[in-house]
């Protein structure tokens, strides 16, 4: 009878289910922080769209990207690999090689393998080409994004604070003119072109450390860049072009199942917003520029409204890494904070091993599958994203997929209130959550960070904190409780170690 009993329920289950979703967006913000959008506390700027997402899905109050920076985070998210476990995942320059072998199971291959055609849009800083060997930006550039499990790639190649200052298409630089080539160092400049040092009396944004090479589009940028005008981007319109090249994407995958990664620009510098942002709020460009990133998330969901397509599919918001105010150029993201606070409640920022560093927005709306209006505090990693939604989209993983992915998709769709019981924090060192309790490992270096003025977490003797009795990393208790720091520190070098 109780056997019985098992099947009933277990069969009931299997029915109540939701289906796959038809589409699924993932929106992956850059450097946006936890008290950066309304609906997570903000006041001096309003991100409607976002509370709309909110307000029409579930709001988690524990989601935490993979890392502290961009290039480990979006590696972490796209593999299901801790970056800390490969060699070369730090934040890239723009030349960089690809860092995801092809061929390797990624969240984009296998959705693609389920039948959904993948798409990628935005920033990407994953490298391009193959190691060893220099990347031609006049040729076709391969490998890159569609070698990786997407199918469509609209992409910056980097940040735009790195040249080259141009889109690639599906492996073309979109716009070159094969009669003036593009040649990009990152060793030294080409001479007779100004540079960020020699033309800053011209520049229309002045730099405030590094961000003092190449000159493009008036601003200056890491690394140094000669030819190409023609396929240069435009810093105002990049938020637009992006957002047009995401609707354009869903518009042309409408008839079948769709995965779209749209990785925007906004807000990372340099901050240059549309006119039509500029002085939206009383922050300067970067608060402009968080304006202008819930107009791109506006735009994706009404996309989805003219298109029939909302009720089924799964709209995922989230972040790269945790905020940063001035970081190398002078737009009075410091000047004009006034009482808002990027990162919320938490201590420190981008970079940083506190949690401002990685506890960021994560936002889920999927009608069909997530109840409306909720908030969760269950914890969930970006490292899991690839199993998750994995198991949402009903795809089977093969052997060696996403080796730190575990399937945490019911805390993503509100069912468990839980999550993962410990997590892996990653910045300039490593730190782990267990439960409430979260251990800093011990790493030199400046407690402040001297450029962005961020607190780094770091500490020559680690650091142990009870999130839940202190949710602002004040009181360190490694001295009172030495035992529960050992085991932390004990349990953080055995996940460093174990490669599964």
């Amino acid at each position: 009878m109780w056997m019985l009993c098992l099947l009933t329920v277990v069969s009931a289950a299997g029915q109540n289910a939701p289906a796959a979703p038809r589409g699924v967006v993932v929106i992956y913000a850059d450097d946006i922080g936890y008290g950066d959008l309304s609906c997570y506390g903000a006041k001096a700027v309003s991100t409607p769209a976002c509370d709309r997402l909110a307000r029409e899905g579930l709001r988690l109050t524990a989601g935490y990207s993979c890392a502290a920076t961009c290039t480990p985070s979006r590696y972490g998210l796209m593999t299901g690999e801790y970056a800390f476990r490969k060699k070369g995942t730090g934040i890239l320059p723009g030349d960089a090689a690809l860092i995801i072998e092809p061929g390797r199971p990624t969240l984009p291959s296998l959705l693609k393998a389920a039948g959904y055609t993948t798409g990628v849009v935005g920033k990407w800083h994953l490298g391009l080409g193959t190691a060893g060997t220099p990347i031609d930006w006049n040729k076709p550039i391969a490998p890159g994004p569609r070698e990786i499990g997407f199918d469509s790639a609209f992409i910056m190649p980097a940040t735009g604070d790195r040249v080259p200052c141009v889109y690639v298409e599906n492996g073309l630089v979109r716009g070159l003119d094969p009669g003036d080539p593009i040649s990009i160092s990152y060793q030294k400049p080409f001479p007779g072109l100004p540079t960020g040092q020699s033309a800053r009396a011209n520049l229309r944004m002045d730099w405030s450390h590094g961000h003092n090479m190449a000159v493009v589009g008036g601003i200056g940028r890491i690394g140094y860049m000669k030819g190409g005008a023609k396929a240069l981007w435009d810093d105002e319109t990049m938020a637009d072009t992006f957002a047009a090249k995401a609707v354009e994407f869903i518009e042309k995958s409408r008839d079948k199942p769709f995965f779209l990664f749209l990785a925007t620009h906004d807000i990372h510098v340099p901050r240059v917003p549309n006119p039509r942002f500029v002085g939206k709020t009383t922050m300067g460009p970067r608060g402009d520029c968080i304006a202008e990133f819930d107009d791109t998330v506006g735009k994706v969901l009404a996309t989805l409204d003219r298109l029939g397509l909302a009720r089924d599919t799964l709209v995922l918001l989230t972040s790269d890494n945790g905020p940063v105010l001035d970081d190398g150029y002078k737009d009075q993201s410091v000047e004009k904070i006034g009482a808002h606070k990027p990162a919320g409640p938490w201590r420190g920022g981008k970079s940083s091993m506190f949690e401002g560093g990685t506890r960021v927005p994560l936002i889920v709306r999927w009608p069909a599958g997530v109840a409306a209006g909720k908030t969760s505090d269950a914890v969930f990693s970006q490292i899991d994203m690839l199993a998750s939604l994995s198991a949402i989209c009903k795809t089977s993983r093969p052997a060696g997929a996403g080796p730190d992915s575990v399937d945490h998709s019911a805390a993503l769709i509100g069912d468990d209130k839980i999550g993962r019981s410990i997590l892996v924090q990653q910045a300039g060192g490593l730190a782990i959550r267990k439960g409430f309790w979260k251990y800093l490992e011990p790493r030199p270096g400046p407690a402040v960070a001297t450029s962005t003025h961020t607190e780094t977490g770091n500490h020559p003797k680690g650091q142990l904190f009870n999130l839940k009795e202190d949710p602002g990393e004040l009181d360190n208790r490694i001295g009172r409780n030495p035992d529960e720091a050992r085991q932390l520190a004990k349990l953080l070098e055995t996940i460093r170690a174990d490669k599964r």
